[in-house]
């Protein structure tokens, strides 16, 4: 059985290494690129209306009360300026469609700056469930992230949640893969 369970930025530090193993697991990333990812997730608990929520699972069938073992973390905050990804993703929308639409989308949203379920539990719903339970009463106007822009079972997962393309085949500056930026109106309705 699967719990979700809220955290604040306290707890999200206390479990970082958790946060990473399964970030590490579910991503692959090089090797030199984990301990700046640990540097960007530890600060992102620092921004306004920072949010997280664990995916733990309970081994009910024993009858002894068990440990939880956390499989999935999601986290998101509010987006502001000052904000690297905030920033960069703003810019870039208004050169596309203008300030009017960037100010639409970014102008008051709820950032889901990581979504990660670790591999041998996916495609379970664990990846839905804490998006929808992570946006559920936020007060801001949307919802934005970025993903690969390739045909993944999370770019697949964001469609059918009603996240539609704000910029596609994006490249984030100093990188090289292609990224979509996606956002939904708040509240969730699915």
């Amino acid at each position: 059985m699967v719990e979700f369970r809220g955290g604040g930025p306290a707890e999200f530090g206390a479990r970082l290494d958790t946060v990473m193993a399964i970030y590490t697991a579910a991503m692959r990333p090089p090797p030199e690129q984990i301990t700046g990812r640990t540097t960007i997730m530890r600060n992102h608990a620092t921004y306004p209306r920072f949010q997280c929520y664990f995916a733990e699972l309970r081994d009910i069938s024993g009858g002894v009360r068990p440990v939880p073992r956390v499989v999935g973390f999601a986290y998101g905050f509010h987006g502001a300026p000052g904000q690297w990804w905030h920033d960069v993703v703003s810019r870039a929308l208004e050169d596309l469609a203008g300030r009017e639409v960037a100010d639409a989308w970014l102008g008051d949203a709820f950032e889901l700056a990581e979504i990660h379920v670790h591999p041998d539990h996916q495609g379970k719903g664990i990846g839905r469930a804490m998006i929808t339970t992570l946006c559920a009463g936020r007060p801001e106007r949307s919802a934005v992230l970025s993903t690969h822009d390739r045909p993944t079972a999370a770019r697949h997962l964001y469609a059918a949640m009603g996240f539609t393309d704000l910029l596609s085949r994006y490249v984030f500056p100093g990188g090289y893969e292609e990224y979509a930026i996606v956002g939904r109106p708040l509240p969730l309705s699915c």
